[in-house]
Formats: structure tokens, C-alpha cells, sequence
């Protein structure tokens, strides 16, 4: 029979294979009827009146587009994407040619955004995107494509305000110790194309996004600042950001013009009638489809929640006090004290943790209810943070396995016969996009039998995790096994989490 860890690995495959551009765009998208062709978007249908136009940002965002245009086919006028720098040549390398664009394309793709930072070139597509946008008419259909890294892709200042000069004032809110959320406000406000502002130009043309999700929860005005999602803030939350950092009296002459000449009431009054959002990927897909997966091969499977967050410590700690209590329940002890302590314990980490829309007590009683007859496995998503304090190789991923490993192995030392040891664990941790850090690794998988492997052969686990270098130890030990290698994956929702218990 395949073991744990090939089972891991199937899984995370699928989940990831269902969010890959093509099948993606596939399941989303038909075009029908040839009198008067119809755009059909999970269900709803925009009738092709006239001419159809594609425009697209993102990390995703080629792939989605070569998808797209198969389907589009004739319908298709002309289309421009802003993709990251390089991206054509790392798919070309990996063989991924159904990842790119036919020679005969009518999309111009324009690569921009080195170090997923705003530049020149990644301006020069979104003038051209706006361009585009300001051109259609009422009859016209605005595709648009959004993925993760949309927002580095897509600057344009608002006249008379340099890309320069947002960049210095974003550099300076980030050096007073500015939240990502709040130099995403203040960004989206002095731009013309983030907060809704493509969705604006483009008017009175319908507009239909199609967008592929890499943040917790998937809200449409902050995926790639929201380009065609009506804003929730105004001008005055940014103002009132600029204060708190001491920034009001020191901003470029550009700036205070626009911000002064903005209307001061925010603009999800105006009517956005004639734009439809479309999340058409997102963790939450990946992770329905592992399940589907997971069931077919005898599990029985629960998905925890797709919007894990914090402190990578922590979550590793989550996991481990989760699989403590699945096996006590196979061992019988699923109604003791320890049991209940276990359940306290995570009661209470969940708390701290504050992930948005879990119900971590009504998932225990679904843990509850799970027979000891069948194997389990818990599923899960979103993206933890890692506290840099080493030098080490490594990414959130392999460090979250191997702090789950270490956890469990010592929660087996310090309770003596231990119903952990009468258990087959495996814990797998891996980037959908296939890149974990700076590492080739996509994840890690790993067990509490790897780590007391490792201790035998006198290696500190503990020392890799305080250097941050958990790629070195999967590389260095049992020859990089344990690492999960997948190559790009030319998509990204985040992380995925698989838990795979059985009793021995």
C-alpha cells in the first residue's frame, strides 16, 4: 500500500492541479453560441455585443491569459497583460509551454516589476492598460485577469505625482513602522488604477474579473489593491494614516495637490453596476479538492480553515496539540483528562491566534465524532510568518514541518507510553506557487521518527531552527527526501497543510 508520505504528496498535487490557469480558466469560462455569443462565467452569462478585450496583472496572470485565449478564440481583439520580470523564460526553462502566450498572440505581454517592486517598465504596462480601459465603449466586454503581485505590476501615479515620488513617501511610511494594510491605503489612494479606478475608465464598458486569490479571506478590494473592487477607504483614511506618522508636512508638492483636490467621502457610493468580480481560485478550492482526494483513498477528512495565520512557532503548536488529541482518540482516550487538557490547550492557542472564521470548537466536535476504524486527515491553508533571526536557507513552509516534527518528538519523551508512538504521522507543509523562500523546495514533510533519526546521528534540530535554516537539515539528512520539490507551478494561493494519521 502507498505510504503516508506518498499520500501527502498526491494530495498536495491535486489540490494544486485544480488551481493550476488552465483547468482553473476552464471550469470558470465557456463561450457559447455563435448569432450572439455569450461569455458564460460560473454560470452567469455577458453577451459578446461587440469586441472583447483582455487585460491582466499578476504572478498568474500568464498562464490565465494563454488559458483565456483558447477560449476566447476569435472573439478576442486585442489584449495586454503585465506579467513579472523574467516569467516567460523561467516557464521556458521549465518546460511549460502551456503556460505561454502562441507566437500569433493578440495579447502583448509586457514583464516589469523587478524584485516585486513598482519600475519604469511595469509603468509603462499599466499606462498602456489604462490606455486600453479609457478607449472601450458601451458595446465592449473588459476581461480582466488578477493574481497575486498584481499590485507591484500595476503603478500609475495620479497626475501630477511621479512613480518616484509614491515610492519614497511608501518607503518612508514603511520606515516608521507603517502596517502592509496602511501603505496599501495610502497607495491605492494617489493611484488611478487600484481601488476600483480600472474598473472607473473603463466604464460604460462591462467589465468581468476573473481573479485567481493569494490573501486570507479573498477580499476583492485588497488582492492586488482592488482594481476593479469599489474602495472601502477614503481620502481621509489616508490623511489620517499620513498623521499618525508625522508625514503630513513632509510630503512631495505632487501629493498634497492630489490629495487636496480629492473628494473627501469615499467612493463606494459610485456605481459600479457595470462590473462583475470573479474569485475563480483560492485556497479554499485547493483545499475542497485535497478532500475529495484524501476521501478517495479512506480517509476520514476534515479541512480546518483556509486563513492560518501567525507566528510560525505557534502554529506549529496548533498542529502538534491537533494530533495529540487524534491519537488519543484512536487510543482510546478521546474522553479523559488528557484529553480535555489538550482541548483546553487548544481552545486557548486558537484565541491568540485569532484566525479569521475558525470555529475551532465545532471542529473538535467533528473530531469527536471521527471512528477510531479510519485513517485521518486534517487539512488546512493560509500563510504563517517566520521571525527572521538566523542566516540560514529555508521558507515558512519547511520551517513550520520541522518545528511540527520537533513538537511531537518531544511531547512522545515527556509522556511515557505515549499513544503518539502507537501512530503513523506524517505532516506536510508546502507553497502552492512551488517556491518556499529562496529554496527550490516548495515544503517539507516530516515526522516525529525523522527527528529522533536525526538526534541519533547527533544533529541539533534546534540549532537549524534557531539559525532559520530548515532547508539545510531536509537537504543534508536522508538525502532531501523529506523536501517537496515541484518545480513552479505558474499559480499561487497561498500554502497548503496536510495532517495523515493512522494507528499502527
Amino acid at each position: 500500500s502507498m505510504s503516508l508520505r506518498e499520500h501527502a504528496l498526491s494530495l498536495f498535487r491535486s489540490a494544486v492541479d485544480t488551481i493550476r490557469p488552465a483547468p482553473m480558466l476552464k471550469r470558470a469560462v465557456k463561450l457559447q453560441g455563435d448569432g450572439c455569443p455569450q461569455l458564460l462565467v460560473k454560470g452567469q452569462a455577458f453577451p459578446v455585443k461587440r469586441d472583447l478585450y483582455l487585460v491582466g496583472f499578476g504572478k498568474a496572470v500568464l498562464g490565465m491569459a494563454a488559458a483565456a485565449e483558447e477560449i476566447l478564440g476569435e472573439h478576442l481583439v486585442r489584449g495586454i497583460i503585465n506579467v513579472p520580470l523574467g516569467i516567460q523564460e523561467s516557464l521556458q526553462r521549465a518546460g511549460m509551454q502551456e503556460m505561454l502566450l502562441k507566437p500569433d498572440s493578440k495579447i502583448q505581454v509586457i514583464e516589469g516589476a523587478k524584485n516585486n517592486l513598482p519600475d519604469p517598465e511595469a509603468l509603462k504596462g499599466a499606462v498602456a492598460i489604462q490606455e486600453l480601459a479609457e478607449g472601450l465603449t458601451v458595446d465592449d466586454l473588459l476581461l480582466v485577469l488578477i493574481s497575486g503581485g498584481g499590485s507591484a505590476l500595476l503603478p500609475a501615479p495620479i497626475p501630477p505625482i511621479l512613480l518616484k515620488e509614491k515610492e519614497k513617501l511608501t518607503k518612508m511610511l514603511a520606515s516608521r513602522g507603517a502596517a502592509i494594510q496602511e501603505l496599501n491605503i495610502v497607495r491605492k489612494t494617489l493611484s488611478l488604477l487600484k481601488g476600483g479606478g480600472l474598473a472607473r475608465l473603463a466604464y460604460p464598458a462591462r467589465v468581468v474579473s476573473l481573479i485567481l486569490s493569494d490573501v486570507i479571506g479573498d477580499p476583492l478590494d485588497i488582492i492586488a489593491s482592488g482594481p476593479t473592487a469599489a474602495s472601502s477607504h477614503s481620502v481621509q483614511d489616508c490623511l489620517q494614516i499620513l498623521a499618525k506618522y508625522n508625514l503630513l508636512h513632509h510630503l512631495p508638492k505632487s501629493v498634497e495637490t492630489v490629495l487636496s483636490s480629492s473628494p473627501t467621502k469615499p467612493t463606494a457610493l459610485e456605481d459600479y453596476s457595470h462590473v462583475c468580480n470573479i474569485i475563480i481560485g483560492s485556497n479554499t478550492l485547493a483545499l475542497d479538492e485535497a478532500k475529495r482526494q484524501a476521501e478517495g483513498l479512506g480517509y476520514a477528512t476534515l479541512i480546518l480553515s483556509a486563513a492560518i495565520c501567525g507566528e510560525v512557532g505557534r502554529v506549529a503548536t496548533l498542529y502538534c496539540q491537533l494530533i495529540r488529541l487524534v491519537c488519543l482518540g484512536f487510543a482510546g482516550l478521546g474522553e479523559g483528562t488528557l484529553s480535555d487538557e489538550v482541548r483546553g490547550n487548544l481552545l486557548q492557542l486558537a484565541a491568540e491566534l485569532e484566525i479569521p472564521g475558525l470555529n475551532l470548537a465545532e471542529f473538535l466536535q467533528a473530531l469527536r465524532g471521527l471512528g477510531p476504524e479510519r485513517p485521518v486527515c486534517i487539512l488546512a491553508g493560509g500563510e504563517t510568518t517566520v521571525q527572521l533571526q538566523g542566516t540560514g536557507k529555508g521558507g515558512r513552509n519547511q520551517e513550520l514541518a520541522l518545528r511540527v516534527g520537533l513538537g511531537l518528538h518531544r511531547a512522545q519523551a515527556v509522556e511515557t507510553s505515549s499513544p503518539l508512538g502507537r501512530c503513523e504521522i506524517v505532516f506536510l507543509s508546502g507553497g502552492t506557487d512551488g517556491q518556499d523562500g529562496p529554496t527550490e523546495a516548495a515544503g517539507a514533510f516530516c515526522s516525529p521518527e525523522l527527528v529522533d533519526e536525526a538526534l541519533q546521528e547527533g544533529l541539533s534540530v534546534e540549532a537549524f531552527l534557531s539559525n532559520n535554516d530548515s532547508y539545510t537539515f531536509f537537504s543534508q539528512f536522508q538525502g532531501g527526501h523529506h523536501l517537496l520539490v515541484t518545480g513552479l507551478t505558474g499559480t499561487n494561493v497561498m500554502d497548503i497543510q496536510a495532517i495523515l494519521i493512522r494507528a499502527t
